[in-house]
């Protein structure tokens, strides 16, 4: 017989730890994979961001691999076409928008700052295309600051802990700022992508075998595996 749901008072630290030992077989999340293998500049990680969205993790990977092998800092992708860039990046959801967005970013980072993208929130905002996620991601991954990125998987997740109470990602992120320890603030993102992905799914997650299955409220699952 299963455990009941939140047999426990929920403990988030205690439960991310479960999980990042859970988690450790599956694949890491695009972002962390790509960091790890030394594309690390705030510039790099924005790009990633940016092809991840609506886009499958395995298809970002590929899509950036390819792209940073024509270019990887901004006056180089600005030296890039529009259609060089569009190219590279064709798998990607939205790939059309995405270079164009992309090409005027390097180019405003070369006019405006250098050549080299700062670790400045309002900067990344002030973007055509880059939302809070992205800009905490970059900010967390690349920059060291420390940001939840609040992706579906986060916003899904800790609203079926009971851990958040929103109803969009943006209300999420409010909620884990006023509550979820800074030392968690980058991980949890890291952590919540492949457990999301791979246990705690949309539909029919795998409540059975899941390692906080005694803390979470299981808000809104009325089937699971």
């Amino acid at each position: 017989m299963d455990t009941p749901a939140a047999s426990k008072p929920f403990d988030v630290t205690e439960a991310l730890r479960r999980i990042e030992v859970a988690v450790r077989p599956y694949p890491k999340a695009a972002l962390f994979e790509l960091h790890d293998e030394g594309f690390t500049s705030a510039f790099e990680q924005l790009v990633a961001c940016m092809l991840s969205i609506r886009t499958r993790d395995e298809t970002t990977l590929v899509c950036a691999r390819r792209f940073f092998g024509l270019a990887r800092t901004p006056a180089a992708v600005a030296a890039l076409s529009v259609a060089d860039i569009d190219a590279a990046i064709a798998d990607s959801t939205f790939h059309e928008p995405k270079a164009a967005q992309i090409h005027a970013i390097a180019s405003e980072v070369v006019a405006r700052h250098g050549g080299e993208l700062p670790c400045d929130e309002a900067v990344l905002l002030g973007f055509r295309g880059v939302g809070p996620k992205c800009a905490n991601l970059v900010l967390g991954i690349a920059c060291g600051q420390p940001r939840i990125g609040v992706d579906i998987h986060v916003h899904r997740i800790t609203n079926r802990w009971g851990y958040a109470q929103a109803r969009a990602p943006e209300g999420t992120l409010a909620v884990l700022e006023r509550q979820l320890p800074r030392e968690h603030w980058i991980e949890i993102n890291a952590l919540l992508v492949p457990f999301g992905k791979h246990v705690c799914t949309p539909s029919l997650p795998r409540c059975s075998t899941c390692p906080v299955r005694d803390m979470c409220a299981r808000v809104g699952v009325t089937k699971h595996r």
